[in-house]
């Protein structure tokens, strides 16, 4: 889903010389086809969506690992190997979010179905600090399995801009952009406090709890700072310790401070559409985005991660995990507790963030973990991106005999 600054949202020629990688060991040449397929449907899909939109920079690149081993394809990333390419995962960071109150859910240590302003077993503070910043409209109402789905009405800060009638220097802007932009301090450092304060300042809600979905960043600050406060370490020591570390997860790491800018190599560079020409933005503060989309991975460790969380083989159990996934059982497409369902691609997220836009998703059924992601996130064009991707991520399915979206 859209994280942080995207409401701020090749020609015709296929390139034909990039690099397949299919890593599992001695492949058929039934393998070697369907790679070539793969390679073929990364190129045709890129290249279209370059022409189309006028889109002169950045590439897209597809990691698959299936029960006959692990296939890779990319376009416009310079034949890169895709599976150890880091990037910014964005807004699939909130499995890992979701993940950890699950986490603290099965020892016993909070109840989700709890208001945030209820009382923490065995600490006697509440959830949220009984402070200012955290007097948002409704919180005695709402509970920690709201954020997690989205159902709390929590107004996205981080997206939408603060209403004129605001009695603040940032009124009509979002006050990220504010701060980074207006103010000059490209360094700072954004705390939960500061973030989830600005609804608080402004009385910013979009309904009452549980009055619909609308998808909030900020609704997973709050869960950052739960996760935080129940645990008695700070978020990215508690994801560390319990999800990243333990599932081998070597090259994902979790940045929080403003000075905390660059992405270890190897990475793809990111790319954003600015005054009609295109920027590389690979550099960024992502301060603002901890507990929602801070999260720099790789296709080999999201494909990892999202199989082991499914399968109920992360750390959070199965009983547990699969009610992060119980919406998926209709059989329809659905948001369930920082997990969504699509329709025979299986259970995953997405993320937006400037420069990388990505989809990380695990069918279980058949046991296939796809990632895709480009290296540009064009916000004028955000829905038809999105839309690429998807049809990249059904058709690869196909390729490998496996059934579509």
């Amino acid at each position: 889903m859209i994280n942080n600054r995207l409401s701020i949202n090749e020609a015709s020629r296929v390139l034909l010389l990039f690099a397949l990688l299919i890593t599992s060991g001695c492949v058929s040449s039934g393998g070697l086809d369907r790679g070539r397929g793969l390679q073929a449907l990364v190129d045709s899909q890129w290249a279209a969506y370059k022409a189309d939109k006028g889109v002169t920079a950045g590439g897209l690149a597809l990691y698959i690992v299936a029960p006959d081993g692990s296939y890779s394809a990319s376009s416009g990333l310079g034949g890169a190997a895709v599976p150890g390419l880091h990037f910014r995962i964005a807004s699939n960071t909130k499995t890992f979010t979701a993940a950890g109150i699950m986490l603290l859910y099965q020892q016993g240590r909070l109840n989700i179905d709890d208001t945030i302003t209820s009382l923490i077993k065995d600490k006697g503070i509440p959830y949220i600090p009984d402070i200012p910043a955290y007097a948002i409209p409704y919180k005695s109402s709402i509970t920690i399995r709201q954020l997690l789905s989205h159902t709390a009405g929590v107004f996205d800060s981080t997206n939408d801009n603060t209403p004129e009638a605001c009695p603040v220097p940032y009124a009509g802007k979002i006050y990220e952009e504010y701060v980074l932009n207006d103010l000059g301090l490209s360094d700072h450092t954004f705390t939960f406090d500061e973030l989830v304060g600005v609804n608080a300042t402004c009385q910013l809600s979009y309904y009452p709890p549980g009055g619909g979905y609308h998808y909030s960043n900020i609704g997973y600050n709050l869960l950052g700072k739960i996760i935080e406060r129940v645990s008695g370490l700070s978020y990215v020591d508690f994801i560390s310790q319990n999800l990243v570390t333990p599932n081998k997860l070597t090259q994902t790491s979790l940045p929080y401070l403003g000075t905390d800018k660059a992405i270890p190599a190897p990475y793809a560079e990111g790319y954003r559409r600015l005054n009609g020409d295109f920027v590389i933005c690979t550099q960024d503060n992502l301060s603002g985005q901890v507990a929602e989309g801070n999260i720099i991975s790789t296709p080999a460790d999201l494909a990892r991660w999202v199989k082991l969380l499914v399968t109920g083989h992360s750390g959070v159990t199965k009983p547990y995990a699969d009610m992060m996934l119980a919406c998926g059982r209709q059989g329809k497409d659905c948001y369930g507790l920082g997990v969504f369902y699509r329709k025979n691609l299986g259970y995953g997220h997405n993320g937006a963030h400037q420069g990388y836009l990505s989809l990380m998703l695990y069918n279980p059924d058949d046991d296939v973990a796809l990632i895709v992601f480009s290296t540009i996130v064009d916000s004028d064009h955000l829905k038809d991106e999105m839309t690429v991707q998807m049809r990249v991520a059904s058709r690869a399915r196909q390729i490998l005999g496996f059934s579509a979206y």
